[in-house]
């Protein structure tokens, strides 16, 4: 028997994927995140904050503590775009495996997009050769087109949820002015974005998990419903239209949002919405598994 864990830190949340292996049986034991939003002010200032990084570093104790009591004796941990970009990152670094023995390995876009690409195809039963694979996280958006197993391009945008919510949404309910600039932003920030032929669309990351919960109004989160459902345009202009006309506050008590994801959520769709319109699809498929199952697949050879 095997227990093996991987580890995702973002710009918005950190995620943690613990499974065990006993002969040819594989069970998952944790699979959760933890919004401790270490990119918080990061695009102000260059540098990651004290109080994020503390906050982040008490996350991954309690997550590193959590897989070891579980049994993992092997753990991997990637960092991604607040950690490719901030002055500080080593100080950051240095904290976390003072702390937890655990090295954090700073990935740049294009490993990303691979890892992600691979939980992708090892979880959603596509038949479509053609796919283009978005992932919306706190401080980018990563991009995979991909034809049946081989990528045939992949890029990362500086595109994210919390830095788009610091720079554009300011006012508690927003404006309809402010998104109107927000989503005009969009076009030219995502103008990257090829309307190539592709035969599905699938997004990734916890804005559109959490939409997808949304959406089905889930008073508790559940991974089968959301796992593979499919989001259209209507819904999309829907959610937008009311994460807009609340208050954060508000926005928080909605069924299946995640309180810590309230303030960005607005943001998120926004960006998922604009790569639908950017691609020419009317219809998106979710994925709940990102980089630690890829990872996990990639490292240790284990489909969770």
């Amino acid at each position: 028997m095997s227990v093996f864990a991987t580890l995702d830190v973002g710009s918005n949340s950190v995620l943690l994927y613990v499974v065990r292996v006993e002969g040819d049986k594989t069970e998952v034991l944790v699979d959760r995140a933890d919004l401790s939003r270490l990119g918080d002010g990061l695009r102000a200032t260059g540098a990651l904050g004290e109080v994020p990084m503390t906050r982040t570093v008490e996350a991954l104790s309690g997550m590193v503590a959590e897989a070891r009591g579980l049994g993992a004796e092997q753990i991997a941990a990637v960092g991604t775009m607040a950690l490719r970009t901030a002055t500080n990152a080593d100080q950051f670094l240095a904290r976390v495996e003072a702390a937890t023995g655990v090295a954090i390995e700073v990935i740049p876009g294009e490993e990303e997009a691979r890892l992600s690409y691979m939980a992708v195809r090892s979880g959603l039963p596509l038949t479509a050769q053609k796919v283009i694979v978005f992932d919306v996280g706190g401080g980018s958006t990563e991009f995979i087109y991909g034809d049946g197993d081989q990528i045939a391009r992949r890029f990362s945008l500086d595109v994210g949820a919390l830095r788009l919510t610091e720079e554009h949404l300011r006012s508690d309910p927003v404006s309809e002015e402010e998104l109107i600039a927000l989503r005009v932003a969009l076009v030219e920030e995502l103008a990257a974005v090829e309307p190539e032929v592709a035969d599905a669309l699938v997004g990734m990351g916890g804005a559109i998990t959490n939409m997808v919960a949304v959406g089905h109004e889930l008073t508790e989160y559940d991974a089968d419903v959301v796992q593979g459902a499919a989001l259209t345009v209507a819904e999309v202009e829907r959610q937008l239209e009311l994460y807009r006309a609340m208050p954060v506050a508000d926005r928080a008590k909605l069924p299946g949002l995640q309180p810590k994801r309230a303030d960005t959520i607005l943001a998120g769709a926004a960006v998922v919405r604009t790569v639908m319109s950017r691609t020419g699809m009317n219809t998106v498929l979710v994925s709940v598994r990102g980089i630690r199952h890829g990872l996990m697949l990639d490292r240790f050879g284990v489909r969770g």
